[in-house]
């Protein structure tokens, strides 16, 4: 009697080796997150804690550090562009679609509050609002309404990118060092992101609605005879 052995091989996907990884990782993390601090439509902090797991679970002892110094290069370098394409519409008589989108993008409110933190704390200012969700654009065109050269803005904005990228590179780390997969460790990481974005827009309505609760003081000081 002849008995058949049957072998069960399960079935796993094949990624690609971490040289391909690299070479292809690389240059779309530095596309996007430069474009994504060109216009916002790309969400680049979850980008950067994305690229940081795949780094993570990878056994290159560099690729952390690679991770981290071409998002902070990206995210300069993206700043640098959309600050002198600002600058152009600040000394064109008739302004330029970039200058313009910057405006739209930012309530008087949060200008006025931008231009007085701009005025007390320069550098720090360019550091919080990189790390702060959308806190960049508001500081960024009271910088350009200011006059504020390039040079002086780039010494700002580069610690500023720093910050921003070590900041969201931990979260990354941190959902990826959670989960034994990268691709569990990216939707960790991807969630974290946006928890932290939508806490200060979350706090802001909050601030809001309390105002509007409050009812005006009447004649003196709201009582009433």
């Amino acid at each position: 009697m002849i008995e058949r052995l049957v072998t069960v091989v399960p079935v796993a996907p094949v990624l690609p080796p971490e040289s391909t990884q690299q070479a292809v990782g690389y240059p779309s993390l530095f596309l996007l997150v430069a474009l994504g601090a060109l216009v916002p439509v790309v969400p680049t902090g979850a980008v950067v804690s994305s690229a940081a797991v795949v780094a993570f679970h990878q056994t290159s002892p560099l690729a952390l550090l690679f991770v981290f110094l071409v998002a902070s290069f990206a995210a300069f370098l993206g700043d640098l562009a959309l600050y002198w394409l600002g600058q152009r519409g600040v000394r064109s008589r008739g302004g330029s679609r970039w200058l313009a989108s910057l405006r739209g993008r930012v309530t008087p409110e949060h200008l006025v509050h931008a231009q007085e933190r701009l005025e007390s704390h320069q550098v720090p200012v360019l550091v919080l609002s990189r790390l702060v969700p959308a806190g960049r654009i508001p500081v960024m065109l009271a910088c350009l309404l200011a006059g504020m050269p390039l040079r002086r803005f780039a010494r700002g904005d580069l610690p500023a990118c720093l910050a921003w990228a070590a900041t969201y590179q931990l979260i990354g780390i941190l959902g990826g060092s959670l989960f034994p997969e990268p691709w569990q460790g990216v939707v960790a990481a991807v969630g974290l992101t946006v928890l932290v974005s939508a806490i200060p827009a979350l706090w802001r309505r909050l601030r809001g609605e309390r105002r509007h609760k409050v009812p005006p003081a009447g004649p003196g000081g709201g009582k009433h005879a």
